[in-house]
C-alpha cells in the first residue's frame, strides 16, 4: 500500500507552462496548464505524442509552487491523458484547496468520477476517425454536471454525423438546453475540413452545439501542441 500513497503524492509532468486557452467555453483567457505524462490511447490526429513518455516527476508541493510562479487562477491539468496518474486528482485537489478554478481535460477513457466534484471537466468522446472509438467509458456520462463539458473533435463529415448521433441518443442536446451540462463543443482536427462545411452541418443538425478551434494555432501557428 505504500507504494500506491506515494503515487497519490506526486505526478510525473511532462511541462508548466502560462499561456492563452485556446479552446472549451475558457477559451482566449490566460491559463496555466500543468500537462501530465503519459497516455494510453493513440488517437491518429495526437499533437501532443511527446507527452507519452518522459517527463519528471514532481511532489504535489513543487508542482504547487510552480503553479504560483505564474500567477494566474485559471489552471488546466492536461495531458497525454492526465487520469492515468493516480496523483492527478489529488493534485485537482490541492489546486482547488489554493482558491484556483481547475479545468481537468480528459479523454473520457478513464473514470471521471474520481475528480473533485469542484473541477471542471472537459471530456472528450472519440470519435470513429480518432481510431480510439471503442475506448469511451460511456458510464462516464452519468458523472456529469453543468460545470462540465463534453467534446468532440472531428476528422471529416463522417465523424460530425457520429458526434450528433451521440448526442441525441445520451439526450446531451436537452441536457445543455435544461442547464445541466455546460456546453457541447465541436471541434475540427486542424486542416481537415473546411469550415464553411463543418458550419454548414451544425446549422444543419440544430443542435446546441458551439462550434470552435484551435485559439492557440490561429494564434502562434499549427505546430503549436494541444492545450
Amino acid at each position: 500500500m505504500r507504494v500506491d500513497r506515494d503515487r497519490t503524492r506526486s505526478v510525473r509532468v511532462t511541462e508548466i507552462f502560462h499561456s492563452i486557452q485556446g479552446e472549451s467555453t475558457w477559451a482566449g483567457l490566460p491559463c496555466t496548464f500543468v500537462r501530465l505524462t503519459g497516455c494510453p490511447l493513440r488517437c491518429v490526429w495526437c499533437d501532443t505524442a511527446y507527452a507519452f513518455h518522459g517527463g519528471t516527476r514532481m511532489e504535489m508541493g513543487e508542482v504547487l509552487d510552480a503553479v504560483r510562479t505564474h500567477g494566474c487562477r485559471l489552471v488546466e491539468i492536461t495531458g497525454g491523458e492526465p487520469l492515468v496518474q493516480p496523483g492527478a486528482a489529488t493534485l485537482a485537489a490541492a489546486l482547488l484547496d489554493e482558491g484556483c478554478t481547475v479545468l481537468v481535460e480528459t479523454s473520457g477513457a478513464l473514470d471521471i468520477g474520481v475528480l473533485d466534484p469542484r473541477a471542471h471537466r472537459i471530456m472528450d468522446l472519440k470519435c470513429p476517425g480518432s481510431g480510439e472509438e471503442h475506448r469511451n467509458l460511456w458510464s462516464n456520462l452519468d458523472h456529469l454536471t453543468g460545470r462540465d463539458e463534453v467534446k468532440f473533435v472531428v476528422d471529416g463529415p463522417g465523424d460530425f454525423e457520429w458526434a450528433a448521433g451521440a448526442i441525441r441518443r445520451h439526450g446531451l442536446d436537452e441536457r445543455v438546453r435544461d442547464g445541466s451540462l455546460g456546453a457541447l463543443l465541436i471541434s475540427p482536427v486542424w486542416g481537415s475540413q473546411g469550415l464553411e462545411e463543418l458550419a454548414a452541418q451544425i446549422l444543419a443538425s440544430g443542435l446546441p452545439v458551439r462550434f470552435q478551434t484551435q485559439l492557440h494555432k490561429h494564434i502562434w501557428g499549427p505546430d503549436r501542441a494541444g492545450v
